[in-house]
């Protein structure tokens, strides 16, 4: 028999902010969210090829926090199978490979970023329709829909709707974890018993900008409504914010997603390289990467 084989990339998903409305009566939130890409130095890499059924082995660095990995079966990669498989009517089967680099509950969407990087594959590897996948991907979380289309994005409503944002540069970054997991479910608990959401409007359109500062001058004016819930959850991001606030050069720090990750933005691509080579001779404990963050690799 005829084995094909697949593979790509899945690299991290950037909230270079992060509005979020009151909880809504189906227990979600509207969201809205300019998302970037990371480069191939922070992403996950995701193998398939034939099979009779639908099976995944995880290998790589990111495997040292197997407590939040949870029960294979239960993986966001094999719910996205299952559930083109659902949609299509297809009894084909596939065996994955997940390479994992990103880390855990990283507020950095890891594992929707595998979820859509599998639809990807299988869409190739079943022969089947795009907009099958498409139509899957919201129900797997709301970072998927962002992370299969992969382009530098407005992610708005339950993260359903996204909102292609043209016009933008890519930019230098420094991506920082200081190896802990911040789970999403009790960051959002504790921003709506804080009341979080007063006020929330979703932007019409991200202007364009031709320089890394002008689009950082406007990032300047939003923020990540999670930051301080999550803070509170773990105060050491509090720290990683200090210490990328100090590095020579960056323009900007803010926390992704939920959390734990925190980033810094620089003009230039040697300045966030040093800005790596520094900080991990100082921290070799945390996880750090510096990236140009833009659409998809």
């Amino acid at each position: 028999m005829k084995t094909d084989s697949y593979s790509a990339l899945a690299p991290a998903k950037v909230n270079l902010f992060l509005h979020v409305g009151p909880v809504q009566a189906n227990g979600r939130h509207k969201l809205d969210s300019l998302v970037m890409f990371a480069g191939e130095e922070a992403a996950d890499r995701l193998d398939v090829m034939t099979s009779d059924d639908l099976s995944m082995t995880i290998t790589g660095p990111g495997m040292t926090n197997p407590d939040y990995i949870g029960p294979i079966h239960d993986n966001l990669v094999l719910r996205a199978a299952r559930a083109l498989q659902a949609e299509t009517g297809t009894s084909k089967g596939a065996a994955f490979t997940l390479d994992k680099h990103l880390p855990i509950a990283a507020g950095i969407g890891g594992g929707s970023a595998d979820a859509a990087a599998a639809l990807r594959l299988l869409t190739d590897l079943w022969g089947t329709d795009p907009a099958a996948a498409r139509k899957v991907a919201p129900g797997l979380g709301g970072d998927v829909p962002v992370a299969l289309q992969g382009h530098a994005a407005l992610m708005q409503g339950e993260g359903e709707r996204v909102r292609r944002a043209p016009g933008l540069p890519r930019v230098p970054a420094l991506l920082v974890n200081p190896n802990l997991a911040c789970p999403t479910g009790p960051i959002f608990r504790a921003y709506d018993e804080a009341g979080g959401g007063a006020g929330f409007r979703e932007f019409g359109a991200v202007p364009p900008f031709e320089r890394v500062w002008d689009l950082v001058h406007w990032l300047r004016e939003q923020r990540n409504d999670l930051q301080a819930p999550a803070i509170s959850a773990v105060p050491e991001i509090a720290g990683v914010l200090d210490t990328l606030q100090a590095l020579p050069d960056a323009q900007l720090t803010r926390m992704s997603g939920s959390g734990a990750t925190c980033f810094a933005l620089f003009e230039t691509g040697d300045a966030a390289r040093r800005a790596e080579a520094q900080l991990s001779a100082a921290r070799p404990d945390w996880w750090i990467r510096a990236t140009m963050l833009g659409d998809a690799v």
